[in-house]
């Protein structure tokens, strides 16, 4: 942020303008080495180098969809990736970041928490995986339902954000950033006091607890009336719509009666919308099937004439591994498979 590089400037000699040209070389210059920032004098360049060496990340892997979604897997330098999925649409490029290296809630249909938490990534970390997107074309919306909990890693989340926000950085308006919690209740308490635009979406997946508890593990220990209570204290002091994130699974979650449930639980919560979203087959939970579309359509006709502000989502990237987790699986079984032939060469 420019406010952090001023007193660093002032310790070198150097004016505080040259602030905003770090920005521009980092976020809009998309410089890999600090040599390029040849708006800044060559010596404060040595001295970036040392002092502040720029995060190193590398695409590992690009899958891409016929519906032209692409997921990227991004590596760092302690051998850990993560996702970053890139979804285009008419007059918008969303990209979907991630937060943690694999996840700990534990959601039944999500490929990310199969094998649990490695690390948070830093904030340095997830900017790279914006920058990683930019290079593919300007991002005009973020969404931040990725790998990980985003309010497990609230500090270095909101950190990123801000700075992707920031004025003289990439500049993406704060209403264009959504950050996504599968329904951690101090996070949202605590985003509701922070004073920013960004929007909050709040995974619910199921409308009673016993079923919620059965898909989410975090339902055990912030049920639903939690949630929901912390949701509506949300709304009335950001006087912001929270959205509901509703994924059906065909024989679970997608009756007639679930919907009405559901219809009744938003109601709890001022300026909530709903968004329905067919199932992505997940390699490790073979027994959640995908939908119908006669069966989304009543869940959305349930809805609506319940009053409920509803949305059908279109599954995208089907083709790209797009389910959260599933291309850092297939490359982590590829590399491991590859490490036993080159050993079994060697024997």
């Amino acid at each position: 942020m420019p406010e952090e590089w001023k007193p660093i400037l002032t310790d070198h000699g150097l004016r505080p303008f040259r602030a905003d040209q770090i920005l521009q070389s980092l976020y809009r210059d998309f410089i890999a080495d600090w040599d390029a920032a040849t708006t800044l004098p060559k010596d404060f360049r040595e001295t970036l180098k040392r002092e502040f060496p720029l995060t190193p990340y590398e695409t590992l892997d690009v899958s891409k969809s016929a519906d032209g979604t692409q997921k990227l897997l991004i590596g760092f330098d302690d051998g850990n990736s993560v996702e970053t999925v890139l979804i285009p649409a008419t007059g918008r490029f969303t990209q979907c970041i991630s937060t943690q290296v694999g996840c700990a809630m534990g959601c039944a249909f999500c490929a990310s928490g199969a094998h649990g938490v490695v690390r948070s990534l830093t904030a340095d970390e997830i900017v790279a995986e914006y920058m990683a997107g930019r290079a593919h074309g300007e991002i005009t919306n973020i969404v931040v339902m990725g790998m990980g909990e985003p309010f497990a890693n609230y500090d270095e989340t909101l950190r990123a954000l801000r700075l992707i926000n920031a004025g003289r950085g990439p500049n993406l308006g704060a209403r264009h950033i959504t950050l996504s919690t599968c329904g951690v209740v101090p996070g949202i308490r605590r985003l509701a006091t922070e004073g920013i635009q960004f929007e909050l979406s709040v995974s619910l997946h199921a409308p009673n607890d016993e079923l919620r508890t059965r898909l989410m593990p975090v339902n055990a220990k912030w049920p639903i009336d939690e949630l929901l209570s912390a949701c509506a204290d949300y709304t009335a002091a950001t006087k912001r719509i929270i959205t509901f994130e509703y994924t059906v699974i065909r024989g679970v979650n997608d009756s007639r009666a679930c919907a009405e449930e559901l219809a009744r639980q938003v109601r709890r919560v001022p300026m909530a919308k709903v968004n329905l979203i067919p199932l992505s087959p997940v390699e490790h939970r073979p027994d959640l099937g995908t939908p119908d579309e006669a069966t989304m359509l009543l869940f959305l006709d349930v809805l609506m004439k319940n009053h409920v502000q509803t949305m059908l989502r279109r599954s995208r990237g089907k083709d790209a591994n797009a389910a959260c987790g599933q291309l850092r699986l297939r490359h982590a079984r590829s590399a491991s498979a590859n490490s036993s032939n080159r050993s079994s060469r060697t024997v």
